[in-house]
């Protein structure tokens, strides 16, 4: 998951056409992947509608000196990165050109590794602001309609299509309203967040979803820009996310307060991925029409263990959950992750081994992991690793 949020979103010098211009996209499991032309060098970005500046680009790619510094903020801290200026911004059919704006250069950038396919930074809400944006999440496509395509006239039957207000106080973000347990809760729209939904346990306690005496279990970490930070998942019931029912969903919940006074944290892929969006950000409504007929994924049974590459190129265990069945086994950190289901890590592209490691409730995976000079077996049975009570039936 990466969140970003700039301070304020730019004025640009871009004229905008009254006519409506297209760009395709990729879908992945967790995220929008664009391609484009920046500055007339290509690239591929992860589309992020909770960034509400226009580029982050890993300095990989050679984007000229640094001509200053910018302030960023996810939602648990605030970092500097240092800016290079951004002058043309090509996607599909539409062309901005003109531009006095920066784009961020972050170090490293291990975007491709986060979203297993090529990727070299964020494209964030700015670059789409001075258009109607629809997400087209069925056809893998944005349409950047004119200012005059007036979404408000439209109306929703509540059903399967949805017409949302944007908050007045959420500048730079697409901040709504969300009501669980009666209360409500301001959630920005961000496809850049790959959870289902992210807040955090001081919004639970506020809206009477968490007990502040609990401690909670299968205590996790989760990435955000300024770094990694503890999570764990909650159970909700009978929730409205941006008007739209949700019998029940599984929430991300970060154990730190918000940086931001703006919202309570963001309604994220593992939702939005579900419907066709528009935003009109001038006239501050969203509209969302429900193509898949679902609002949830079906529910993701885990083992509880996190495990990545490490100096050796070896995949190391560096987080073992707590009351997971990975703890249950004996799975230890430091362990050397070998195989899966009697497969080589070898032959296993690495962006693909957590999700070869989650599965259907109930399944079961097979793990072979190296510790010290011994290889031990370990067959692992997948949970649903929330707190709070499950649905009935299950």
């Amino acid at each position: 998951m990466l969140i970003l949020a700039a301070l304020a979103i730019s004025n640009t010098t871009a004229t905008v056409s009254e006519k409506a211009f297209e760009a395709p996209f990729k879908i992945t499991e967790h995220a929008i992947i664009v391609d484009a032309i920046v500055n007339g060098k290509k690239a591929s970005f992860m589309f992020d509608t909770g960034f509400s500046g226009y580029i982050t680009i890993s300095s990989r790619i050679d984007m000229g000196p640094p001509s200053g510094t910018m302030t960023l903020r996810d939602f648990v801290g605030q970092f500097q990165v240092p800016v290079v200026d951004l002058h043309t911004v090509e996607m599909g059919d539409l062309k901005l050109t003109n531009l006095k704006e920066r784009a961020v250069m972050m170090p490293g950038g291990r975007y491709t590794e986060s979203y297993g396919t090529h990727c070299d930074g964020v494209m964030g809400l700015a670059v789409v602001i001075d258009y109607v944006t629809e997400i087209n999440f069925e056809k893998s496509k944005f349409i950047f309609h004119p200012k005059s395509f007036d979404i408000t006239k439209r109306v929703p039957d509540n059903k399967r299509t949805f017409l949302a207000k944007l908050e007045p106080h959420g500048v730079g973000s697409l901040e709504m309203t969300v009501e669980a347990n009666g209360k409500e809760l301001m959630l920005a729209l961000d496809t850049g967040n790959a959870f289902y939904i992210a807040t955090h346990k001081d919004v639970l306690e506020r809206v009477g979803l968490w007990n502040p005496r609990d401690k909670p279990k299968h205590v996790s970490y989760s990435g955000v820009a300024s770094g990694a930070v503890e999570s764990w998942s909650i159970w909700v019931h009978d929730a409205k996310i941006y008007g739209v029912p949700v019998p029940t969903s599984i929430w991300n919940i970060i154990d730190l307060p918000s940086s931001s006074a703006e919202g309570d944290g963001t309604v994220g892929y593992g939702f939005l991925k579900n419907f066709n969006i528009i935003i009109d950000y001038e006239r501050r409504h969203v509209w969302l029409e429900n193509f898949t007929g679902k609002v949830a994924d079906d529910f993701v049974g885990e083992t509880g263990m996190r495990a990545a590459t490490n100096r050796d190129n070896r995949v190391e265990v560096y987080h073992v959950v707590d009351n997971s069945p990975a703890e249950a086994a004996g799975v230890k950190v430091g362990d050397i992750l070998v195989s899966i289901n009697g497969r080589s890590l070898t032959t296993i592209p690495r962006h693909q081994i957590e999700g070869m490691l989650t599965g259907p409730v109930g399944t079961k995976v097979r793990i072979g992991v190296s510790r010290g000079a011994n290889v031990q077996n370990f067959e692992l049975e997948r949970k649903v690793l929330a707190n709070g009570k499950p649905p009935e039936g299950f």
